[in-house]
């Protein structure tokens, strides 16, 4: 009995196994898919993994042991040259963290078939279609140019036609090009004035002409009365014909719309010959009028009618300068050490900058206001442009600072005018007030780039304080005349600055006995504030002071 169910359940567990292993490996297929470019005999083959996300290394073996050492690879973008048709058994081996997947993919290799798709380069007619078509192979897969996989293919529009049959594509293709249907009219019947002569032209796309003068040409000349007659055969269309009764009478009549004209952008002009026999005016663009206003290229031909006897013809060429309008761009900031060039692009013109430069470029290399103007005949354009600069920035905080206690010490962000900044607590302003030991820094942005700076500050019980005060007048009146420290103990190495508002210093001194009468360059100061910056040693401690505030001054 046991036995008999040892027997029963192992018939039940063995499918069951075998299906758990049969959906495994199917899923194991599937995780490493894998596709190739070619099947074609003696072609490159380029294998590629669908999904390659993930894999440390692959090994493949193209199942061709023939081959030898090529029979392997170990590139992620792998290929091989199959020497033989028949079937071949692709093996991937993918490692993932050290985990190997196993994808097997067979591949049958197809001798290509090469045929004549026929003319190489085939001309239809407007609306026109043919059907190329591959040859019949039983079981074979078609893919032309334009993703259709049928053996044969209905042409309707221009392009370059081609087919890949079981994957390997035929060397031979058709360029099927499109004539559109010419409408020919050489205009109504004319009586012209006698030593008149009018150009009759049928030219049209993709056409050969034949007149009944002989003339092969697109265009036919007339001097003499008679009738002219054009046959135009279109490439791949059926020919088109039309016919023309010039006669000739009257006297000759001398007219002229005037030379041809060139316009600078704009710009219109008015045609309006004096004639005052005329009896009848028709104008290429539909006017019946005596004149007409042109803003655009044209051929412009005007044709009269005299004393209802005759007419007389002529045409005018005009035509548009078409360079653009200057440019040199929009006002910019660039970084100070480099330069800009300036392009004017006016074509061969007479150009005048600023600085009565005369090239078509400019290079710029310091701040200010940059014009030119340029002019080719009539046609004239400027332009101009502001250019500023930001300083490379070199932020600086200084040495690291010890301080008296209670001290308060303002760090200042020099070098980085025209930032953005962001201290060590996100704080955005230029100046930052330190009231408490610590490592403070900054990180200064610009169009240049960005750069930090830090400083150690420490406070310390200080045997000496060095004071200044807040304000003074030098008016002579003898009191606060004088900007200088107050100090009751020896000190040394001792050196001050004062800055104006734009960071320019207007007194320096090394002695603490002199003190600032507020005057520049022997010059009254203005009232305003003023920094100042103190660096000093104690005799007592020797240690060094650093310093920094503000003063202002006042009559």
């Amino acid at each position: 009995m046991r036995n008999q169910l040892f027997r029963s359940f192992r018939s039940i567990l063995i499918p069951v196994l075998l299906l758990c292993c049969l959906w495994s490996g199917k899923a194991a297929a599937q995780r490493t898919p894998f596709t190739v470019s070619s099947t074609c005999l003696n072609d490159t083959a380029f294998f590629q993994i669908t999904t390659p996300a993930g894999i440390d290394s692959v090994k493949w073996f193209f199942g061709d042991p023939a081959s030898g050492e090529k029979d392997s690879s170990v590139n992620i973008r792998a290929y091989h040259i199959y020497p033989s048709i028949g079937t071949y058994t692709d093996t991937l081996i993918a490692w993932r963290k050290g985990i190997k997947d196993t994808t097997i993919q067979a591949i049958t290799i197809v001798t290509p078939v090469f045929f004549d798709l026929g003319p190489q380069d085939t001309t239809l007619c407007e609306g026109g279609t043919i059907i190329l078509s591959a040859p019949v192979i039983p079981g074979a897969a078609y893919l032309w140019q334009d993703s259709s996989t049928s053996s044969s293919i209905l042409v309707d529009t221009s392009a370059t036609y081609k087919v890949k049959i079981n994957g390997c594509p035929n060397p031979d293709s058709v360029n099927v090009f499109y004539t559109p249907i010419p409408v020919i009219n050489l205009g109504k019947d004319l009586i012209l004035c006698s030593g008149e002569h009018i150009a009759l032209d049928a030219t049209a796309q993709n056409c050969t002409y034949q007149w009944n003068t002989g003339n092969t040409e697109p265009t036919q000349d007339v001097t003499t009365s008679g009738t002219y007659h054009v046959d135009v055969f279109p490439k791949g269309c059926a020919p088109v014909s039309d016919d023309i009764n010039i006669s000739f009478t009257g006297s000759p009549y001398p007219f002229s719309l005037g030379p041809d004209t060139l316009l600078c952008p704009g710009e219109s002009i008015r045609v309006a010959p004096s004639i005052p026999e005329a009896t009848k005016w028709e104008w290429s663009n539909g006017a019946t009028t005596p004149a007409v206003t042109i803003n655009y290229t044209t051929n412009l031909w005007a044709l009269v009618e005299i004393n209802h006897t005759c007419s007389v013809v002529d045409t005018v060429f005009i035509n548009y300068n078409h360079l653009k309008k200057l440019n040199l761009g929009n006002d910019t900031t660039i970084c100070k050490g480099n330069f800009l060039v300036l392009t004017a692009d006016f074509g061969n013109g007479v150009y005048r900058w600023q600085d009565s430069s005369d090239q078509a470029t400019y290079y710029v290399t310091k701040p200010g206001y940059y014009y030119v103007h340029a002019q080719i005949g009539r046609c004239e354009s400027s332009d101009s442009i502001a250019v500023r600069f930001e300083d490379t920035l070199r932020v600086n905080l200084g040495p690291d600072t010890l301080l008296c206690k209670n001290e308060v010490y303002q760090l200042r962000a020099t070098g980085a005018l025209g930032g953005t900044y962001k201290w060590q607590d996100s704080t955005s302003t230029p100046m930052y007030t330190v009231t408490q030991p610590g490592l403070y820094a900054i990180v200064a942005y610009n169009s240049c780039g960005k750069t930090a700076d830090s400083i150690v500050v420490k406070y310390h019980d200080c045997a000496c304080q060095v004071y200044f005060p807040t304000a003074f007048t030098p008016n002579g009146d003898g009191r606060n005349d004088y900007f200088r420290p107050i100090y009751r103990c020896p000190i040394y190495d001792f050196v001050l600055s004062i800055y104006n508002r734009w960071g320019e210093r207007v007194f320096y001194t090394t002695d603490p006995q002199i003190g600032w009468t507020g005057r520049i360059n022997g010059k009254t100061a203005d009232v305003a504030t003023y920094v100042w910056i103190v660096d000093y040693k104690e005799v007592e401690t020797r240690l060094p002071v650093h310093k920094t505030g503000a003063v202002t001054l006042l009559y």
